[in-house]
């Protein structure tokens, strides 16, 4: 996305370790907070941002998926990192293009991926019928799908999206949709949190599901995520899991959400390399050699 002034502000990771209540009399809770030792710093500017994002890449070896504003994906994918950007475009609503727009930008090649998809903010489901055409323009195309699905926060319909539902972020509202798309491969970002036990239930059912651990990997508490995480392995679900940011505009939230994955004891060395890469070449069909 582009760097916003209004909503550039510095961040803790975890920072949602504490959720108090708040009044409705009182101003909403801050979706943010600084209290912490080493808060993450935003980026100023977009060329800010860029640079240090692209600097960190290139010193760990990434490739990254991204969704968000056109013009930033396309520079950086063909200027200031050819290769390592993979396009993906997102929509939430039957509003936000018409089919014909959405299955031409698709049909383009430009757009690898589709996501983020998030009815969940307009208190839709996923399998709701009105972006059935949207879903069923990628499985034609053999595009993977990313679908939004868990929590925002603490306190988001009283802070910034008064229709979103935490119900619609139930991962078996995917069902109906996966039963008329049978052939259309869906990860469920933010994997579903906190719903472990209907995560696992649908990706028992359903062998094209994957997860990634984006958002929730940097914002829940560190224990809770471990064990959230320790959790989908336990059910058998190591192949199946990928690692993810939600980057927005903390270029360190890489560095910060990546140790989680390398720092955790509940998992081997090789599952650790799963997470991190083979899952996701898999997944997106990738071929692994060009990301050696």
């Amino acid at each position: 996305m582009k760097v916003n002034p209004a909503f550039a502000m510095d961040a803790c990771p975890w920072f949602l370790s504490s959720m108090p209540g708040s009044d409705p009399n009182q101003p909403p809770p801050s979706f943010l907070n600084t209290d912490c030792a080493m808060p993450l710093h935003t980026a100023k500017s977009d060329k800010e941002f860029q640079d240090s994002l692209m600097a960190t890449m290139k010193r760990l070896n990434i490739a990254i998926i991204a969704s968000g504003d056109p013009t930033i994906i396309r520079n950086w994918q063909q200027a200031a990192a050819p290769g390592r950007v993979i396009p993906a475009i997102g929509i939430s609503s039957s509003k936000d293009m018409t089919v014909v727009a959405f299955t031409d930008s698709l049909s383009s090649g430009f757009y690898k991926v589709m996501g983020e998809v998030a009815p969940q903010y307009q208190g839709m489901s996923p399998s709701d019928t009105s972006l059935d055409a949207y879903f069923a323009a990628a499985e034609k195309l053999n595009i993977p799908v990313g679908i939004h699905m868990g929590t925002g926060g603490n306190g988001m319909a009283n802070i910034t999206a008064p229709k979103y539902r935490a119900s619609m972020g139930n991962p078996l509202l995917l069902e109906d949709l996966l039963a008329r798309h049978p052939k259309l491969k869906v990860w469920v970002m933010h994997a579903g949190y906190p719903m472990i036990d209907n995560m696992i239930a649908l990706m028992g059912a359903n062998a094209y599901v994957y997860v990634d651990v984006a958002g929730m990997i940097w914002s829940y508490p560190l224990a809770e995520v471990n064990d959230y995480i320790k959790r989908l392995v336990q059910a058998g679900f190591e192949k199946r899991i990928m690692y993810g940011t939600d980057l927005m505009i903390w270029p360190k939230l890489l560095e910060t959400s990546l140790g989680v994955i390398e720092n955790a004891s509940c998992l081997s060395d090789d599952q650790k390399r799963d997470i991190l890469f083979n899952n996701a070449v898999r997944f997106f069909r990738l071929d692994e050699s060009k990301y050696k």
